[in-house]
Parts: C-alpha cells; sequence; structure tokens
C-alpha cells in the first residue's frame, strides 16, 4: 500500500466525485455540497488529475459519467460508508446528537405511521434531523448505497410472504410496521350509496387510480383481470392524498388502505365502503440494509418506529 499517494488523495474530492455520480450535475452537486458550482468544476479538474481521467463528459445541461467514472462508483460508494461507518461514534447520546436521518417512504405513511414517534423521538433527541423523499423503485439501490437509512413502503403480499427477504435485494432487511386492508372511498351523495354494493356495482363507475409509476398495477387488477375483469379508470395519479382530493369532487371511487381511509374521510366528508373482493392483507415494511447493523444511532430509531408501529396493528 503506497501510503505517500494515499496522503495527497482529498477526501473532499471523494464526496464531490459522489454526488457528481449521483445527479450528472454540477449544480445541483454544488447545492448538495453547499459549494458554488465553480468550486466544484475546481475539485472536478483535480478528480481528472487524480485518476487521469475526463470523469464526466459534458452534455446538455448536465454531464454524463465516463465508463471509468462509472467503474468506480461502486468502490466509491462502499469505500464512503465504511469510512461514514469507522467514524461513526460507538454509543448514541439522543440528548447530544445531532444526527440527520434519511427516509423515504409512501406518503399515506406520514399521516398514519409518523405521529407515532416522530414527536417522541424530537423530545429524545432534540437536535436530531429527519430528511424524508418519496418512496421510489430506487430506495433500494439508495440504502444499498448509504444515501438512506430507512425505507418504508406498503406491499400487496400473500400472508406467507410477508416475513419472508429472500426476494430482497442484496444486503436488504425488513421488518413488517402494520398490516392493513383495502376499501373504498366514495362522495357523500355518491349513486352507489343508494345501491346495493357488490362486485358488479365496484366495477359499474370509474375508478380513481393511484399509480406511482408508470407501469405498476396493484395486485387487486391482477386478480380482476384473472377473472377477465378490470377497473374503468378515469384517472391516474401519483398519490393517495391527490387522489382523496379527487375523490370528493366527483363520482369517481377510490380504492385505499383502511387506515388512510379512515384518516381522510372525515376531513373531505368522504364515505367508506367495504373493497367488495377478497384478498390478502396489504403488509407495511421498513427496510434497511445490514451494512447499518453496528450504528447505535440507526439501532435505536429502528427500535423506536417498530416499538410504536404495534399500536396500528
Amino acid at each position: 500500500m503506497s501510503f505517500e499517494r494515499l496522503s495527497r488523495v482529498d477526501l473532499n474530492l471523494l464526496v464531490t466525485m459522489h454526488f457528481l455520480l449521483e445527479h450528472h450535475s454540477v449544480s445541483k452537486a454544488a447545492e448538495h455540497l453547499n459549494l458554488s458550482q465553480s468550486a466544484v468544476s475546481k475539485s472536478l479538474s483535480r478528480l481528472r488529475t487524480l485518476f487521469d481521467d475526463p470523469l464526466f463528459e459534458r452534455e446538455g445541461y448536465g454531464v454524463t459519467p465516463t465508463p471509468r467514472a462509472l467503474q468506480l462508483q461502486p468502490l466509491l460508494n462502499k469505500l464512503l460508508m465504511d469510512i461514514e461507518l469507522m467514524t461513526a461514534p460507538d454509543t448514541f447520546d439522543p440528548q447530544q446528537s445531532q444526527r440527520v436521518f434519511q427516509i423515504a417512504a409512501v406518503e399515506s405513511i406520514y399521516s398514519i405511521l409518523f405521529p407515532h414517534f416522530i414527536d417522541e423521538a424530537a423530545s429524545k433527541a432534540p437536535r436530531i434531523t429527519f430528511e424524508t423523499i418519496n418512496w421510489h423503485r430506487d430506495s433500494f439501490e439508495q440504502l444499498q448505497k448509504g444515501m438512506l437509512d430507512f425505507a418504508i413502503t406498503g406491499q400487496d403480499l400473500h400472508t406467507d410472504e410477508m416475513a419472508d427477504n429472500s426476494h430482497l435485494p442484496d444486503g436488504i432487511q425488513s421488518s413488517i410496521l402494520y398490516q392493513d386492508r383495502l376499501c373504498c372511498l366514495v362522495n357523500s351523495k355518491h349513486p352507489a350509496l343508494t345501491r346495493e354494493w357488490n362486485t358488479e356495482a365496484y366495477l359499474f363507475y370509474r375508478h380513481i387510480v393511484t399509480r406511482f409509476y408508470k407501469k405498476e398495477r396493484w395486485f387487486l387488477d391482477s386478480q380482476l383481470a384473472k377473472n377477465k375483469l378490470r377497473r374503468d379508470a378515469a384517472i391516474y395519479v401519483p398519490d393517495f392524498n391527490s387522489a382523496a382530493e379527487l375523490c370528493s369532487h366527483t363520482d369517481f371511487i377510490l380504492t385505499a388502505p383502511g387506515l388512510y381511509a379512515n384518516h381522510i374521510a372525515s376531513q373531505l366528508n368522504l364515505t367508506i365502503l367495504p373493497l367488495p373482493l377478497t384478498l390478502p392483507p396489504l403488509a407495511y415494511k421498513i427496510f434497511w440494509h445490514e451494512n447499518r447493523k453496528n450504528d447505535p444511532a440507526h439501532h435505536w430509531l429502528k427500535e423506536l418506529i417498530l416499538s410504536r408501529s404495534k399500536t396500528l396493528k
């Protein structure tokens, strides 16, 4: 090992490279680093000298990593994660900690789960900060890269699959927070309230369908398709809050998790109807990466969330 060469490597340069690889943009990297674009450009110049490669080529409004930069990315992610773990304190003092927890979550979690732990966490650890983003297909990858501490989402799973982690990406662990059932929301004057409520009625009216990703399909729709049935989707929206607001102003039906439906129905004067189909429950799960197992702050928050979620079961 050449310690002389290592002594000339500036860790800040590697952090800059990490953000350039993540965002493909000098301006966004500068924003995350609280630096000027000029400072990031100077760091990039030094990185090019260090690795004897252009690393990033300008393209449109951003930059594109070279094959060499892409080759270095997994090594860089592991290195930075190892340094973070190595320099983290081996004890956690909630009163003194200034830890920033990064969490990806589906939006219904904010009204259902977060109120059960967030105030207590802030009270016990008054200087910690939470940064949250929307759950996305890339959330597992971000956990693996150390960009997230936790990810929380719901899954349509059969009961015997709910505790199985074998289908998850390498290193990802999970635990069930609570289970829920789907139900239907309609406005208080919906014509469905004056007729018999069954599968035929459910499929007669048009629907608001939440779809977080372009090609996403609900397990509900897959089951209907097996019987050559389908919902008539009037509109697709990316989140339940927008869907519920639309539901209150239209005669469209919204199918949503029961706990969320109970929360939003009173606020928007919506009526809850049972889902006239038999489906397995939803499992809301929290995910993390196994490389956090020796992180006392991570363990503290995980145990707090898990214990407080028991009140939702």
